[in-house]
């Protein structure tokens, strides 16, 4: 089968997204992990626009192994210097030339006539031919450029000497069928184009990047240039891990293939996303986190009786572990029990129904309850602590010009229910305040934490305590959309352990788990 060649331009067209700005540390960490990942060509930087730059790809070139190392450089011979030495100690260098074709970039960006066009970009392509064996050139703007004249461009290229001949879809513009067109064109027109590979950028713009990319593949493309997530200028670019999935998913329709680690590909989405800071979205195609998500009912049912009936891609393929069955309101009985198999919980008939009517309030509350939602929720309930306190409801008052106070109501473990208010030098001092006061114990907090279980506006808090009394300390937990109301239950949690801890010291937790 047919290869394609990966070729990853992260490091540079990707840190041109608008807000990012990797330091040399974390290029180098990225250039490894695509090493993982297995692409073939590792674009990692403009040498020429800043020293740091240069540096940058200066430690990506001595880092990477296994990969092409490739700088980019105008049609310039300061520009092709700079990659020179930006590219020192490289296994396999590249260098990628470009210079710009179209009516309009030659007009109004370049001031240039078709004649000074080639001149220009053969006498670089010729220079840059002294000191690298593989050059890639790339006819900026492509897409928007007369069909006639970037067959004499490639031709121009080949014969000055490039290795590969890049066609970018430089702002997005191009549709499959143009844009395979192009390849179409060249592959019948330009001779000697056998000799070298084609490649094919596309920016998403229109987003049809992925689409143009795959149509330039059926059309006789040898390499694909993208970005890990898509990232880029504008509206991003050909996202690498779409390109690989289409190809191993379809190889009946493409007839070719990459040689990546599939494996690879979520553990590499997730460190670009936070060394970049660019959030996956949740819809993004392969690594978005609702990719391998079901939440329909009759998707669920279908799901479990035999994955393929709603599910193309396995997500062990690109290193996930399993596909998710999102629950939520409308969730059945029958899905909640098979996710808590899923997630390592058996319960017994009581134990699920208890569990399942929690589950259902927190539903109600919840857009969307999450793997780590119900983890949070059957952990916190399977904690088997006798309960002496139990909270019943809470009221805070709060402003920024008034002394915050709150109002708790607490059942005892008698049966009897009890009401207190106290003020606090904020809300959560307010309500453990007030909690002291119902329940007459004296304690030290020792600790306060509080994190996001789930992603999301509606996403559940939790909040961790420690409560020391005399030499005595537990820790309490306490899980709400609410943070407050998380508050208060962690606080009251950890009352009831020290209580218990007083009664039978050496007694321990106990939760059913498989």
């Amino acid at each position: 089968m047919r290869k394609i060649y990966i070729f990853d331009t992260t490091l540079r067209d990707g840190e041109q997204s608008p807000g990012v700005n990797l330091n040399t540390k974390e290029k180098v960490e990225i250039a490894l992990q695509l090493e993982k990942l297995g692409v073939d060509r590792i674009e990692a930087g403009f040498p020429a626009a800043s020293p740091g730059d240069l540096a940058a790809v200066n430690a990506v070139a001595r880092a990477v192994k296994d990969a092409t190392i490739i700088g980019l450089s105008r049609s310039r011979e300061q520009d092709i210097d700079a990659v020179r030495e930006a590219l020192t100690g490289a296994q396999d260098p590249c260098i990628h030339l470009f210079l710009a074709t179209s009516p309009i970039h030659r007009k109004h960006k370049l001031r240039m006539e078709k004649e000074q066009v080639l001149e220009t970009a053969e006498r670089a392509i010729r220079y840059a031919k002294q000191y690298f064996d593989k050059i890639e050139f790339s006819p900026e703007d492509a897409g928007r450029t007369e069909l006639d004249f970037l067959c004499e461009v490639t031709d121009m290229a080949i014969k000055a000497g490039a290795t590969v001949v890049n066609i970018p879809d430089t702002v997005g513009y191009m549709n499959p069928q143009e844009f395979g067109n192009i390849f179409k064109m060249l592959k019948e027109n330009v001779p000697n184009i056998e000799t070298i590979q084609l490649s094919a950028h596309c920016h998403d713009d229109l987003g049809m990047a992925t689409a143009n990319a795959l149509a330039a593949i059926l059309n006789g493309a040898d390499q694909v240039e993208g970005t890990i997530n898509g990232i880029g200028e504008r509206a991003g670019n050909t996202a690498i891990e779409e390109i690989a999935m289409a190809l191993a998913t379809r190889p009946d329709f493409f007839g070719a293939q990459t040689t990546l680690n599939l494996k690879e590909i979520a553990k590499t989405s997730r460190l670009v996303s936070r060394l970049t800071g660019m959030v996956v979205p949740g819809n993004k195609a392969i690594v978005g986190a609702n990719a391998f998500a079901h939440e329909s009912g009759i998707h669920q049912d279908g799901m479990l009786k035999e994955k393929t009936t709603y599910e193309i891609i396995s997500p062990d393929v690109i290193g996930l572990k399993e596909s998710k069955l999102v629950l939520g309101k409308h969730s059945g009985r029958h899905a909640f029990r098979e996710k808590l198999i899923d997630l390592g919980y058996e319960l017994d008939d009581e134990a699920l129904n208890e569990a399942f009517a929690k589950f259902k309030d927190l539903a109600d509350r919840k857009k969307t309850v999450s793997d780590e939602d119900i983890r949070a929720m059957l952990e916190e309930k399977l904690i088997d602590t006798p309960e002496v306190f139990t909270l019943e409801a809470i009221q805070v008052n709060y402003g920024n010009q008034s002394t915050p106070s709150a109002s708790v109501r607490i059942r005892k473990a008698d049966g009897d229910t009890a009401q207190e208010a106290a003020i606090g030098n904020g809300s959560v001092d307010a309500i453990y305040n007030a909690i002291d006061k119902v329940t007459q114990e004296s304690v030290e907090l020792e600790d306060y934490s509080i994190k996001s279980v789930s992603q999301g506006k509606d996403a559940q808090g939790e909040v961790h305590v420690v409560l020391k009394q005399d030499e005595v300390s537990a820790q309490g937990r306490g899980l709400s959309t609410d943070i407050l109301e998380a508050s208060a239950r962690a606080y009251i949690d950890a009352l009831n352990r020290l209580i218990d801890k007083r009664k039978t010291p050496s007694r321990r937790d106990k939760m059913s788990l498989i």
